[in-house]
């Protein structure tokens, strides 16, 4: 089972394709490799597709895009001018089997993995690079804001969407 692409995935296209051009990209959490295949089509220097889960870097190496299997950060040493991250980030429902959870569920309360993310990301983000991340209101945005400001990212909210029961934003951090 894998996360098909949607609204959250399009924003971060639109995002992508206006930043990855002459830069070097790392797409984690890439699972059909949209937001990879995007970076090198919109003329990134280099492009690296990560995701814990093999099946996603198999599908995506046929496809010609630079793959690895990575727990978050765990087999990247380099650095990036662009990483972008489409999390899970839903809060917890028990209702859901095992597999959708992993999918959609970024812990308990919604930002674990996002949080997670945030701290290890430092490590391998270029000196003038940037994050691209997207999440949304079932999350707490408070809580995704305090983190980046205790982290001490500068940050900015460069697009939100509303749908039926939620806001997603897209925000960028250095």
């Amino acid at each position: 089972m894998s996360y098909t692409p949607a609204e959250d995935s399009f924003l971060l296209v639109k995002q992508i394709k206006e930043r990855a051009r002459g830069k070097s990209v790392l797409d984690m959490g890439t699972g059909w490799g949209i937001l990879a295949e995007t970076a090198i089509k919109a003329g990134a220097s280099s492009v690296l597709a990560a995701d814990i889960n093999e099946a996603h870097v198999r599908y995506c190496q046929a496809k010609g895009i630079p793959a690895i299997q990575s727990d978050m950060f765990s087999n990247i040493q380099e650095r990036f001018d662009l990483i972008v991250f489409n999390p899970p980030y839903l809060p917890e429902d028990e209702l859901e089997d095992a597999e959708t959870r992993q999918l959609v569920s970024g812990g308990k309360q919604g930002y674990e993995i996002l949080i997670r993310f945030l701290k290890e990301a430092k490590e391998h983000v270029s000196k003038r690079g940037e994050i691209l991340f997207v999440f949304s209101s079932l999350t707490s945005k408070k809580k995704i804001d305090e983190t980046l400001e205790k982290l001490h990212y500068k940050f900015e909210c460069l697009e939100q969407e509303e749908h039926f029961y939620e806001t997603l934003y897209v925000y960028c951090c250095r």
